[in-house]
């Protein structure tokens, strides 16, 4: 129990940005991915609105009871999505929100990775203005739809992130 006005490096509480990362990597942890653990909110006036991580439909088996068939196909990072029993989380928390009737427009997206092309024309369509990621993911194209859709994206640790 503290009894002063003293703060310590250890006490120090984490700005907005930092704070909704620091769940995106919480929300990770509930991935069934074997490749990759990703998370993603959606939040809105500093409320979050959604959650998702990557993993397969709801009552599908997931790919730590199915194997990984990127893996057995020997399919590189960020190419062919589409051979995969997940969604990505990015999909996930676009869905999640659908799912509850919960609006997305002008909302921001924090995920611990960059989004993929397929999840960026999501984002676009959802209406959602601010991306912040921390990881990165190999796709270049991505990356430009967002910013040829005016949508900001951020490098959370940049200097603008």
């Amino acid at each position: 129990m503290r009894l002063n006005n003293d703060t310590s490096s250890s006490d120090k509480r984490p700005d907005w940005n930092e704070y909704f990362m620091q769940i995106t990597h919480l929300v990770a942890t509930r991935s069934t991915c074997l490749r990759r653990k990703v998370g993603a909110l959606l939040v809105k006036n500093k409320r979050i609105l959604a959650t998702g991580y990557n993993g397969a439909p709801r009552h599908l088996p997931h790919c730590i009871q199915t194997g990984c068939l990127r893996d057995k196909l020997g399919i590189p990072s960020g190419q062919r999505q589409e051979i995969c029993r997940g969604l990505h989380a990015e999909q996930n928390v676009i869905i999640q929100a659908a799912l509850y009737g919960i609006n997305t427009d002008a909302s921001t997206l924090y995920c611990t990775h960059q989004p993929c092309l397929t999840c960026s024309k999501m984002i676009i369509n959802a209406g959602i203005k601010r991306v912040f990621f921390q990881g990165d993911y190999p796709d270049k194209l991505a990356a430009e739809m967002l910013s040829e859709a005016k949508i900001e994206l951020f490098k959370y640790g940049d200097k603008n992130g």
